[in-house]
Formats: structure tokens, sequence, C-alpha cells
């Protein structure tokens, strides 16, 4: 039997960081995967918001 190995790849959250202390209701969201032995730091991706109509940054929440 082969030996159990551990997930390199990890579903985690994306969230706008321009949202918040913006005033607009909502929170944008994304979901994706990443693989943690090559990415070890926070992910930070441009994603589209649509509650403010516009790409913004979005970062990896815990």
């Amino acid at each position: 039997m082969a030996k159990g190995k551990k997930e390199a790849r990890v579903i985690i959250h994306l969230e706008c960081t321009e949202q918040r202390g913006s005033g607009v209701p909502g929170m944008s969201r994304y979901t994706t995967v990443k693989n943690k032995k090559n990415t070890t730091g926070r992910l930070e991706l441009k994603k589209y918001n649509p509650f403010l109509r516009r790409h913004t940054l979005h970062r990896e929440v815990k």
C-alpha cells in the first residue's frame, strides 16, 4: 500500500481590500486554490469587484 501523502493544493478565499473603507454594502469574495509548497505567503490578485464596478486588489483571508 502507498503511504498517505499530504495535499499540496488548498482552497483559499480572496477578499477585496478596498471595499471595507468605501462604505459600499456587500463584500466581494472569490474562492480559488493554491499550491502551498510553491506559494507560502498570502496570495494577492486583481479581480473584478461587482459592487465597486472595477478591478481591485483581493487578498487571501484565513
